[in-house]
């Protein structure tokens, strides 16, 4: 349950990146950064399966960021196939270390959803590769990172990749080939779309069972 919602707007590359921050009833005990999908095809922060993750990091204790990413809502800029929208999470991860020191001190969640997923992975990788402080999980839903890859991608042994057996937008060959060249294994959730439609809490069960290895809250 989302107890307490805020706006708080950080600065991309672009201009503003207008974000709502989800706060669990006690100081958070770390936080989570949650992405959209498709800006041109109606992806906003609060897609349903943005605001179930969101859900089940703030029920485990962490404040969740839902940005707007270019060109959506309030936030500057245009679509940018993924590479802006990545430096503008960069820039966004940075800033957060600065406004929220003690949530930013404790364990974080990377998670993105179809083209969030690209951002997400992309992201992960360019923190690795500027030596910043890396997610302690990632999670990438709908798998659509090979579709706006700007660079090379790592991603780490423990990524959570979900993904519904009959996804009529990214197949799930396409979810498969993508962990197959980096031995991963996928989260099927049988007859599930790719909306997660009447899926959604096996999927807020699957993020949950997730972050049950974190440190910090629950319950």
């Amino acid at each position: 349950m989302l107890l307490r919602t805020q706006k708080a707007t950080f600065q991309g590359a672009a201009g503003a990146v207008d974000c709502v921050l989800d706060l669990p009833g006690d100081e958070p005990a770390g936080w989570a950064l949650v992405l959209h999908p498709h800006p041109l095809h109606g992806g906003a922060r609060d897609n349903k399966i943005v605001t179930t993750v969101a859900r089940a990091c703030v029920q485990h204790g962490l404040m969740a960021v839902r940005p707007d990413f270019r060109g959506v809502g309030a936030s500057a800029g245009a679509f940018d196939r993924a590479e802006g929208e990545t430096t503008d999470m960069r820039m966004l991860v940075e800033q957060f270390a600065e406004a929220h020191p003690r949530a930013a001190g404790g364990p974080w969640v990377l998670a993105g959803f179809s083209f969030g997923t690209a951002v997400a992975a992309q992201l992960y990788a360019e923190l690795a590769d500027r030596g910043m402080p890396l997610p302690d999980r990632l999670i990438l839903i709908g798998c659509a990172v090979e579709r706006f890859r700007f660079r090379t991608v790592s991603v780490p042994d423990d990524t959570l990749l979900v993904h519904g057996e009959r996804d009529e937008v990214v197949p799930l060959a396409e979810a498969m080939d993508f962990a197959r060249t980096r031995q991963l294994p996928v989260t099927v959730v049988p007859d599930a779309g790719h909306f997660f439609h009447g899926r959604l809490l096996t999927l807020r069960r699957i993020i949950q069972s997730s972050l049950a290895g974190l440190g910090g809250g629950g319950g």
